[in-house]
């Protein structure tokens, strides 16, 4: 077990953020999706997966930082999953979209997506797996699963 914040993660919770962050990687890697896609339709199809698909063209406009290469679309669909998530618990979904921020920003310094493309060539594929991965991870670990 490792714990996450104050709540302790499961190895059934470990072991559905290591698929979640697979899948978005590859989901990434098809050219089906951007980042943002990606990230929002793996978190759908294991946490609500009775929402339409459609549901991921909301964070269409994320891709590539927001058409301007600032926030990360993979952080910032992390963000409106947890939304998706977590419904109305709103002090949850704060405090979680933080520690995501944070988490995100301690890995590659940056939440803009320009300046991680400056200095993580490549890394797109990989850090949008890693962020549905962690995702995963946080709502299980406040799920108790």
């Amino acid at each position: 077990m490792i714990w996450f914040g104050k709540k302790e993660v499961s190895r059934e919770g470990l072991e559905l953020s290591e698929q979640c962050r697979q899948e978005a990687e590859e989901f990434y890697r098809s050219g089906k999706y951007h980042c943002a896609e990606a990230v929002l339709f793996t978190i759908k199809r294991h946490f609500r997966p009775e929402m339409p698909d459609d549901v991921v063209r909301l964070v269409s406009g994320f891709g590539g930082g927001s058409g301007s290469g600032c926030i990360c679309g993979a952080v910032a669909a992390g963000t409106v999953a947890l939304g998706m998530v977590l419904g109305d618990d709103k002090k949850r979904i704060n405090h979680s979209t933080r520690e995501l921020h944070a988490w995100f920003k301690g890995k590659y310094d940056f939440t803009c997506c320009k300046i991680i493309r400056e200095n993580h060539k490549g890394a797109c594929p990989v850090l949008t797996g890693e962020v549905a991965g962690k995702l995963a991870e946080m709502i299980t670990a406040g799920n108790g699963h």
